[in-house]
This record gives structure tokens, sequence and C-alpha cells, in this order.
């Protein structure tokens, strides 16, 4: 089943290669979508792909990043959008 989340990162997620690592980690999954970071120091990212493969992501960005820490992550489920490929927005 193909899922869509919208999800805002809070804590130490900027200036630690979070959207970097986040591409890296969601090319290997085969999830589509982007990663981009806000004025306010938040991590906005858009994950499509097989839901199992979505949720691992988000699991990974909240907890297994190499150099950010994660105090809160927002996920909005979506209907999915057809993304294609997975860039880093800026």
């Amino acid at each position: 089943m193909i899922a869509r989340a919208h999800v805002y990162f809070e804590g130490r997620v900027q200036g630690v290669f979070f959207r970097a690592n986040t591409e890296r980690k969601a090319i290997e999954l085969g999830v589509k979508g982007w990663v981009r970071n806000l004025p306010d120091g938040r991590v906005e990212a858009v994950f499509e792909g097989e839901k199992s493969a979505v949720e691992e992501l988000i699991e990974w960005c909240r907890h297994r990043q190499p150099y950010a820490r994660v105090t809160d992550a927002k996920i909005i489920w979506e209907e999915p959008q057809g993304e294609a490929g997975f860039r880093i927005r800026y």
C-alpha cells in the first residue's frame, strides 16, 4: 500500500546533515519526496512510498540520525500524490 506522510521534525535538526542523511536513507528505502529546512529551526519532509518503508524512514529520522536529536515529530498522513524521486528543497 502506497502512503504519504508530511512530517515536521523538531529538535537539533539543522546544521547536522539531517537533510543529506534523510535523502540517502530515503533513496536506500525507495521512498520518494523531499526534505527542507524551515526558518523556525524545524525540518519539513514529505515521504511517499510503501507504507512500511515510509514508517521505517520516519523511525530512522526520529531515532537513528547520526548527529541530530529529534525531540518531536508531527506526522500528517495524506493521500499519495505521485512524488518522483527524492530531493532536498532549498
